[in-house]
């Protein structure tokens, strides 16, 4: 079972969360599992977290978070899209949903978010999973790739079949075929009167990267507190060097890499992925 919440971020902003599994019966605070919030991407959606949600849900109380500007979340014209505003909105989060001290599973940037959060809010937070993203600075280069990969994209596409081929293999950013891409961002189009378009706006994913690529992240992951493991693909984004340097940087840091993955990597290897942050979650949680 899945069903949505909806709760309220900082500002207002209305979010949309997604339970995995079956609640705790009202007034059964002996049922009452421990709390992982999973926190997609930039562009992502908590619909990315199904397959994982589904399997944590049998021992803990798994929640996807829709983040502003994504998915079935309010995506207000003006924002604001701040590192400030999305840390703010997942405390209000795991506070109205009585979560703490909850794991936050985040990948790209929603990892950031989870451990800037973990950072600064560390009586929230019980345990920290990374996922593919850098506490370097990517730099100005990195933003405008990203501003003329955006153009690329052929909008609207007529299928979703067509989505799928084209970030699975026709991208000119790929090097190698890779269909979990495509499955990827079919789950992030929404059918318009003219075809297949994506539910967030480029521009705001653009406001929302240029708030943390400009800068490093590493004296917020040295005030991590926690237990936090670092997990990369082998052709993620986040190299091996980094990585270690991140693990060796956390104060009580773990690290795990899976073959044959890449950016996507609970996507790409949801096996590997669930092997490798499985006896994590069961040595940082109560049994």
């Amino acid at each position: 079972m899945v069903r949505r919440i909806d709760v309220t971020g900082a500002d207002g902003v209305r979010l949309a969360a997604w339970e995995f599994g079956d609640p705790p019966k009202e007034g059964r605070e002996d049922q009452k599992a421990p709390g992982v919030l999973l926190l997609h991407g930039l562009m992502g959606r908590a619909a990315h977290w199904a397959d994982t949600g589904r399997w944590l849900s049998a021992r803990y109380r798994a929640i996807g978070l829709d983040q502003r500007g994504h998915g079935r979340s309010e995506k207000p014209a003006d924002g604001p899209y701040t590192r400030e505003a999305y840390v703010a909105d997942v405390e209000a989060v795991v506070e109205q949903l009585d979560l703490a001290p909850v794991v936050l599973i985040g990948h790209s940037m929603g990892a950031l978010t989870a451990w800037q959060l973990a950072a600064r809010r560390p009586d929230l937070v019980r345990a920290l999973v990374i996922c593919d993203m850098r506490a370097s600075a990517l730099g100005a280069q990195s933003q405008r790739e990203w501003e003329e990969w955006f153009k690329t994209w052929p909008l609207p596409f007529a299928t979703l079949a067509d989505v799928r081929k084209w970030f699975g293999e026709d991208d000119p950013a790929l090097e190698r075929p890779r269909p979990s891409r495509g499955e990827f961002y079919a789950e992030v189009m929404t059918e318009r009167g003219d075809g297949w378009c994506p539910v967030f706006s480029r521009r705001q994913m653009l406001t929302s990267r240029e708030t943390w690529v400009y800068d490093a992240h590493w004296e917020e992951l040295a005030l991590v507190q926690c237990p936090a493991l670092v997990v990369r693909g082998l052709d993620g984004e986040l190299g091996r060097a980094e990585a270690q340097e991140m693990v060796r940087v956390l104060p009580r840091g773990q690290y795990a890499e899976i073959p044959d993955a890449g950016h996507l990597v609970h996507y790409d290897q949801p096996d590997g992925w669930r092997a490798a942050i499985e006896p994590f979650l069961e040595a940082s949680l109560p049994a």
